[in-house]
């Protein structure tokens, strides 16, 4: 059972403003085998750390996706 797959920071703490702030998600660099993003300070814009994104995990949140999209069949409602 895999209930952590992927973690996405929503704040980390960041040395020049002296507390955990929001951050937001830049993606920095593509390569053939996976993507890398970079964590950027919302208050000073500072780079607070990385997140790498393989094919295979992007492939299979994909998958999820499709699978979480699709819904049961519709029924339709007859109505006296």
């Amino acid at each position: 059972m895999q209930q952590f797959e992927n973690f996405r920071a929503s704040s980390l703490y960041c040395q020049k403003c002296k507390a955990a702030m929001p951050v937001r998600e830049r993606l920095l660099l593509i390569l053939p085998e996976k993507e890398i993003y970079d964590y950027l300070c919302t208050g000073c814009a500072s780079s607070l750390g990385q997140r790498e994104v393989t094919m295979g995990e992007k492939h299979l949140q994909k998958q999820l996706a499709a699978r979480k999209g699709r819904s049961a069949p519709a029924r339709s409602l007859f109505l006296p």
